[in-house]
């Protein structure tokens, strides 16, 4: 099957309000409109800065917080599209809504495929309004306070599901997030929401201790 049969299949369950299951070929393109038009269909606010939005918009992206970069190199699978062509594992993480979340369209671009850590002192120089801080020679960004519990249960989640490693000082970062952030109104409901339209939950996010078991699995 093409990757643009794969796509029309795929939004035409969309469309008919079927759960994608975590189907061996989604991907980012084919959902795309699940994560707009069932997930946010009432708007929300962007993972790392808090933008209140009420529907897709050209300033709003949907955000890999477990970097494609990261899948790629795990999966030894070349660049991204080289990787969407012949990984159909590359495929299902990139189209895993436990792992995509809203982000303003700059900010998405600034953090590439940096890590998540702590940057020292107060570094907003590209977004001022916005608590994201970028240090691009230590390739770390540290975002706000409201965003670190969901970003380290979403990067569990996907090492964990797809089988990557997380290097330690990253995981000894995520998880001492996850500890004093756990998770809220917001993030159960995607959860729930998610498990509907896709079949899976993210169990981090059900049960926040079981990151205590990540030390020996995932290195």
């Amino acid at each position: 099957m093409t990757a643009r049969l794969r796509r029309c299949f795929l939004c035409a369950a969309i469309f008919a309000g079927a759960p994608v299951a975590a189907a061996a070929d989604a991907d980012y393109f084919a959902v795309r409109a699940l994560f707009w038009q069932r997930l946010y269909a009432g708007g929300g606010e962007t993972l790392y800065c808090g933008a209140r939005f009420t529907g897709p918009a050209r300033r709003f992206q949907m955000e890999h917080v477990f970097a494609m970069a990261w899948a790629a190199r795990a999966l030894d699978c070349g660049g991204r599209k080289a990787c969407r062509e012949k990984s159909a594992r590359f495929r299902r993480v990139a189209g895993d809504l436990h792992n995509l979340y809203p982000a303003l369209a700059e900010v998405n671009q600034a953090r590439a495929a940096m890590a998540f850590g702590m940057v020292p002192g107060e570094r907003r120089i590209l977004f001022r309004r916005c608590d994201f801080e970028v240090d691009a020679k230590a390739r770390i960004v540290e975002p706000r306070l409201a965003a670190r519990g969901k970003i380290a249960r979403a990067v569990f989640y996907t090492a964990s599901r797809y089988g990557f490693p997380i290097f330690p000082r990253h995981l000894r970062v995520l998880q001492q997030w996850n500890r004093r952030h756990p998770p809220d109104a917001e993030e159960r409901r995607r959860n729930n929401l998610i498990a509907q339209l896709q079949g899976a939950r993210n169990p981090f996010i059900d049960d926040p201790s079981l990151a205590g078991s990540l030390q020996r699995r995932l290195q």
